[in-house]
């Protein structure tokens, strides 16, 4: 199994207890925080935790040794999960997110490290070329996340979310794989931490 450690997080295959946890944070907790600012205007079918669980265990390798997602643990509770999929394999470009789902873990950090330590990960370990991520303009804290671990705004789409009722930009950010590098020479000089693997 996968474990990514960090000084706050700990990102790993998720193990049946984390996936439990999981799936009460995305389907049984009362207030649903997080789904009002991770892609409020999709509409998302409901799964059974039987379900659920089967989507994890069918989840396959991008490249070999590197999974679709991982389950974010802080605290030795699964809190969110960090994630990626294909845009084109032809310009090795993937799109990777991020959901905490605990809002206890908001705003401390635990997301930027988690983000940052995933991006590292999925550029130590493939020929990736970019990696982007989707968006909407009410969601600032995502964009300042991705913003500290060097995505640049790519493409804003004017109005072409509906949240509320309320018309918000369409955001797309990413980064270069000689941008990671270059962030990473200059983050190495100022002992900035990054996520140790453990296989």
């Amino acid at each position: 199994m996968i474990k990514l450690t960090g000084e706050k997080v700990l990102l790993r295959g998720a193990t049946s207890e984390d996936v439990n946890e999981l799936y009460y944070w995305k389907y049984e907790e009362n207030i649903q925080e997080a789904k009002k600012w991770n892609a409020p205007y999709i509409p998302e079918e409901r799964l059974t935790k039987e379900e659920y669980m089967n989507s994890w265990d069918k989840e396959h390798e991008l490249f070999q040794g590197v999974p679709r997602l991982l389950a974010v643990i802080v605290d030795e509770k699964a809190v969110g999960t960090v994630s990626c999929y294909w845009v084109d394999k032809h310009t090795n470009w993937l799109e990777t997110g991020i959901v905490i789902y605990d809002p206890d873990y908001w705003s401390g950090g635990y997301g930027t490290e988690a983000y940052r330590m995933w991006i590292d990960f999925l550029f130590e370990s493939t020929p990736l070329h970019r990696l982007g991520m989707s968006t909407w303009s009410g969601n600032i804290r995502m964009m300042k996340t991705a913003e500290k671990i060097g995505m640049k705004e790519e493409a804003r789409i004017r109005e072409a979310r509906i949240v509320n009722g309320e018309y918000f930009d369409s955001i797309k950010m990413g980064i270069l794989r000689r941008e990671w590098e270059s962030k990473l020479s200059k983050s190495c000089n100022r002992k900035e931490y990054r996520g140790e693997l453990k296989r």
